[in-house]
C-alpha cells in the first residue's frame, strides 16, 4: 500500500511513542481543561517542568555534554541528566552522538536530521527510522563519565518517574485524582511533546527560515522567534559556526536564558571553564560573510557601471566602495584573532557598523535590479 516507505526500518517503539503522546496531548489536554477548568496550579506544574526539561536539554544534553562548552560538577549533571530523561529525547549518550553527527556532516548525507531529506525528516522523521545501528564512536569522552553512562542504561525508568510519575504525583497531592489527572496529561504529557517539538523545530525551522550572518554556507538560520521556546537555542546559524561556544546569542538584545543561566551557575560556582569564542572571531565571520554577499553582487551588476541612469551607477560605485572597505577590515581583523589581540569596542563597533551598512546597500542593489527587471 506504501511502497516507498521502508517499513522494515522502522523503529516502532520510538514512533509509536510519539504518535501516541502527542495525539494524547493534543486531545486529551483540551477536554481536561475543558471538563475541569484552567486550574493555576496545574498550569504552573506544566510551566516548572517545561523549563526543568526543556533547560536540561539545552544545557545539559546540548552545551554541556555534546559540545563540551563549560564543566559542570555533579549537582548540574545529575540535574540535567534527570530532567533531560524527562524530555525523552533518548539518552544524554545518545542525543550527543547524534548531534556530533549533525555538525560534524551538516547538510550531507551522514547528517542525522538532513534537512536536504525535507522538513518533515529533519523534524522528526528521522527519528521514525533506524538508518544503521548506533556505532557511539564519537562519545568516548562521555563514556568515561559514570553518570552519564548509569543515565543512558536507565534513561527510559528515569523518564517515566522524574516526567511523568512526578507531575502526577503532584498534582495529586494538589486535587486528588482530578489533579493527579491533570498533572498527568498536562505536566507530563502535553509538556513532554511541547519540549520535544522545540527540539525539533530547531531541526527543521531553523534549517530552512531565518538569517544567516555568519556562514551562509550552512543551511543553519538565527530565528529570534524560536529562541523564545528553546531557552535561546534559535540563533542556529551563529552555534554552527562557533559550536563550542557556551552563548549561541551573543549581542546584547538576543534572548539566551540557557547563556544567562550558566553565567549565573558559573558564579555560584557550580559550573566552570565556559568556553566563548573571541568578539574579534565574531566580527571576522560577520564581514567575511557580508564581504562575501557583496562582492557576488558586485559581479552580478558588473553591467550598471555602463548603463546611463545616475541612481545605478552611485548604487554600484559606492557597494564596490564598501567592498573595498570590508576587504580591508577583514585582513585587520584576521590578523587580531590570529595574534589574539584584542581590538577596542569602538574599533569593532564600526566594523560591525560596516557589514550593516554592506547589508543596506545590498538590500538596496536587489531592490533596484528587480525594478529594471520589472
Amino acid at each position: 500500500m506504501f511502497p516507498n516507505i521502508p517499513f522494515d526500518r522502522v523503529n516502532w517503539f520510538t514512533s509509536g511513542f510519539l504518535v501516541i503522546t502527542f495525539f494524547t496531548a493534543v486531545i486529551g489536554t483540551p477536554i481536561y481543561f475543558v471538563s475541569f477548568g484552567f486550574d493555576p496550579v496545574i498550569l504552573g506544574i506544566f510551566a516548572t517542568m517545561f523549563a526543568a526539561s526543556g533547560m536540561s536539554i539545552t544545557l545539559g544534553y546540548h552545551r554541556l555534554f555534546a559540545h563540551k562548552a563549560f564543566k559542570a560538577k555533579k549537582p548540574v549533571k545529575i540535574f540535567t541528566l534527570l530532567f533531560g530523561a524527562a524530555a525523552f529525547e533518548d539518552s544524554a549518550l545518545d542525543w550527543a552522538s547524534d548531534h556530533r553527527n549533525h555538525h560534524k556532516h551538516v547538510d550531507g548525507d551522514e547528517d542525522p536530521y538532513d534537512i536536504s531529506k525535507g522538513f518533515f525528516w529533519a523534524h522528526m522523521g528521522w527519528i521514525f527510522f533506524k538508518l544503521y545501528p548506533r556505532e557511539l564512536n564519537n562519545v568516548n569522552d562521555l563514556k568515561k563519565d559514570s553518570l552519564v553512562m548509569w543515565q543512558h542504561k536507565h534513561h527510559r525508568l528515569i523518564g517515566m518517574l522524574v516526567g511523568i510519575a512526578l507531575p502526577t504525583l503532584i498534582g495529586a497531592l494538589h486535587n486528588g485524582w482530578v489533579g493527579a489527572l491533570g498533572g498527568f496529561l498536562v505536566g507530563g504529557i502535553a509538556r513532554l511533546v511541547a519540549v520535544q517539538h522545540s527540539t525539533f523545530l530547531i531541526n527543521s525551522l531553523c534549517h530552512t527560515m531565518g538569517k544567516r550572518p555568519y556562514d551562509s554556507g550552512t543551511s543553519a538560520r538565527d530565528h529570534w522567534f524560536m529562541a523564545i521556546f528553546t531557552f535561546g537555542e534559535g540563533y542556529h546559524n551563529y552555534h554552527h559556526s562557533f559550536q563550542h561556544d557556551y552563548r549561541n546569542g551573543v549581542k546584547p538584545w538576543q534572548l539566551d536564558p540557557t547563556k544567562w543561566t550558566i553565567w549565573t551557575l558559573e558564579k555560584l560556582g557550580l559550573v566552570s571553564h565556559l568556553r566563548r569564542v573571541s568578539d574579534e572571531k565574531i566580527v571576522l565571520a560577520e564581514l567575511r560573510e557580508i564581504k562575501s554577499q557583496t562582492e557576488a553582487q558586485i559581479v552580478d551588476n558588473q553591467g550598471w557601471k555602463l548603463i546611463t541612469c545616475s541612481t545605478r551607477q552611485e548604487a554600484y560605485e559606492k557597494l564596490v566602495e564598501i567592498s573595498h572597505q570590508l576587504t580591508e577590515g577583514y585582513h585587520e581583523l584576521e590578523k587580531a584573532a590570529a595574534d589574539r589581540i584584542k581590538m577596542s569596542r569602538e574599533n569593532l563597533t564600526y566594523w560591525r557598523d560596516q557589514t550593516t551598512r554592506a547589508a543596506e546597500q545590498i538590500t538596496m542593489m536587489r531592490h533596484l535590479q528587480a525594478t529594471s527587471v520589472a
